[in-house]
């Protein structure tokens, strides 16, 4: 497929639609005219990572007319990709801490020392984990490493964004998932959301790239 060009949208052939289920295209911007797409018509061009509906376009918003319809998300990760996400976050956060610790051994002599060098400051990689959690997150691609690595996001409700306030308090809110024996991970097999008790008490979903 051709790179974009933004110098002259409405020739490049940017499009790609579904049409009766089946991906087809690419089409340009003028070619969409003469398709008979309505607002919910999923529709891809280079740069997303997923289709989206075609009143979600904003260039298409304007050519077609359409209205901007803010519907909840339907797609929600599920307990396995979450851990494995959290796993992978926490073994770069681990592999960085063990990188520096190593290099620090350099200075430290002696057995003891050493290996209170690495238990003292361990503690620090589950706070190092909250604060990069809140801040990615909370960032445009609203994801950590490992959720990037499984394309799922963190949202509100409403599928947008969050904030960084709200970011920080579902990461310090995961207190509340660990205390009763982890119940509070496990809760999202009974919920319809797949919602963690942290995802309830900061109003946040975990949702997964639609597949078509």
């Amino acid at each position: 497929m051709k790179s974009y060009n933004p110098m002259n949208p409405d020739k490049e052939k940017l499009y790609i639609v579904v049409i009766n289920g089946k991906p087809q295209g690419p089409y340009s911007l003028n070619e969409l005219k003469d398709l008979n797409i309505t607002a919910n018509t999923f529709i891809r061009k280079p740069g997303m990572d997923d289709y989206k509906e075609a009143h979600a376009i904003p260039e298409l918003r304007e050519l077609l007319g359409f209205s901007y319809q803010k519907t909840a998300p339907q797609y929600f990760a599920a307990f396995d990709q979450r851990l494995l996400a959290s796993v992978i976050d926490h073994f770069i956060i681990f592999g960085i801490y063990s990188i520096i610790i190593l290099t620090s051994y350099i200075f430290i002599e002696g057995k003891d020392q050493r290996i209170m060098a690495f238990l003292i400051p361990f503690p620090s990689i589950f706070i190092i984990k909250l604060i990069y959690g809140s801040i990615a997150e909370a960032s445009a691609s609203q994801a950590t490493i490992g959720k990037k690595l499984l394309n799922i996001k963190v949202t509100d409700l409403e599928g947008s964004q969050v904030s960084f306030g709200i970011s920080l308090v579902r990461n310090f809110s995961k207190i509340l998932s660990v205390i009763p024996v982890f119940f509070g991970y496990l809760y999202s097999f009974l919920n319809k959301k797949n919602q963690c008790w942290h995802d309830i008490a900061a109003n946040t979903l975990v949702i997964k790239d639609r597949l078509i």
